[in-house]
């Protein structure tokens, strides 16, 4: 790259010289561990730049530099140039061919058949669009981003465990609905029986939303259908996530099997971090984490990776709930983008000087979580919005 860029650098009076020079090394003060971890930039009055910062003032000379310049400003931004550029220079020695042993051991096959049916099978739910009911092409784009991603975290683990035992990895594949592929199959230790008392509560969940979905939500369409739509969808959500999905964690573990609840107490949360990190649907947080968090946290700073699932999450509501409308699309990731942000102001300073993720101002967080609940079911519940579908969608709201 020094070579390639080297006659435009000249031309705008720059000197290139290798890090290894006489003298340059105490010249530019650079500590020992330090020394050639990035590219420097020194300036005619003493100043010295390093990585990323020395890129951003070497961009100063060239017009076309500028919407970067721009962006740059922006602190997150910035931070994800410091991200990708520490990502470029901890890569660089690849291009040589070095790196080819470590792409050898990344077993790059196994790991394309990993996500290959996350990808392909949403896409071939797509057409069917035009030929589904929305309701019945709503479930099947959900089944396939669902098998696609329990595809996707089997194989991946399936690699690293000692023993594999065929009909763990079943029930893993077709009777649990976390995504803890690593700590559902490994077999070296076993949880503590669950109580009766965990029991009677799991089956009150599921009753509950049986009563919800089957008797108020019947009395309340004739009068009230908006209302019946969201009293369904509770009464849905009891049924599965709090119930059946809290049945299913009780049976594994009754079984030896390690398979926590996927939802835990979610309205006890003091905070939105303790709301979305380890109360609301542990089966997306876990794939979030390992898949898009760290990823992102990789090449830029913490409040990036989060924004980053919070978008993610939308992108796939809108795939889900959005599409199969056919209306309110991007209203789902607007919600999901307003948490992120929610979550990072409350782990900033000022978040923190005001009491926020501290278990105070409990209030706060229950408002930024429920007041723009209604963007993330628009579609679903304002069958007005879209005169054409209005029949149609009414026809939903009495089915969920």
């Amino acid at each position: 790259m020094a070579r390639r860029f080297r006659a435009p650098l000249v031309a705008r009076h720059f000197q290139l010289l290798t890090l290894q020079t006489p003298g340059f090394r105490e010249r530019l003060q650079i500590p020992s561990p330090d020394w050639v971890a990035e590219m420097r930039l020194l300036k005619p009055d003493g100043t010295v730049f390093g990585g990323a910062d020395a890129l951003l003032e070497i961009s100063r000379q060239f017009r076309w530099t500028l919407p970067i310049r721009q962006l740059a400003r922006f602190p997150a931004i910035r931070n994800a140039f410091h991200g990708i550029y520490r990502w470029i220079a901890r890569h660089r020695h690849c291009a040589s061919g070095a790196c080819a042993m470590v792409a050898k051991q990344a077993h790059r096959p196994g790991r394309f058949l990993a996500y290959l049916p996350l990808l392909v099978l949403p896409l071939s739910v797509l057409p069917l669009r035009t030929w589904l009911e929305p309701w019945v092409f709503m479930w099947a784009m959900a089944i396939a981003l669902y098998a696609g991603c329990k595809w996707m975290t089997y194989r991946l683990v399936r690699q690293s465990l000692e023993t594999e035992n065929r009909w763990r990895a079943a029930g893993y594949l077709l009777a649990w609905p976390g995504m803890n592929a690593g700590t559902f199959l490994e077999r070296k230790s076993t949880p503590a029986k669950p109580r009766d008392a965990e029991w009677a509560f799991a089956l009150i969940k599921t009753g509950l939303g049986f009563a919800l979905l089957f008797g108020v939500t019947r009395i309340l369409v004739p009068y009230h259908p908006i209302v019946a739509g969201w009293v369904g969808m509770c009464g849905l959500i009891f049924i599965l996530h709090f119930g059946l999905f809290h049945l299913l964690s009780l049976a594994w573990r009754q079984a030896g099997v390690k398979a926590a609840p996927i939802m835990q107490f979610p309205l006890a949360s003091n905070s939105l971090m303790e709301f979305w990190g380890s109360r609301w649907n542990a089966a997306f947080h876990e794939l979030a984490f390992r898949f898009v968090y760290r990823p992102f946290r990789r090449i830029a700073n913490s409040s990036v990776a989060v924004l980053g699932v919070f978008v993610l999450s939308g992108l796939i509501h809108d795939l889900v709930i959005s599409l199969p409308a056919r209306g309110g699309y991007g209203l789902p990731t607007l919600y999901f983008v307003i948490q992120g942000c929610g979550l990072v102001f409350e782990r900033s300073t000022a978040g923190q000087r005001v009491g926020l993720g501290r278990g105070l101002r409990k209030n706060i967080c229950l408002g930024v979580h429920r007041r723009p609940g209604f963007l993330a079911l628009s579609p679903a519940v304002h069958p007005q919005c879209h005169p054409a579908d209005a029949e149609s969608h009414r026809r939903n709201l009495n089915i969920i």
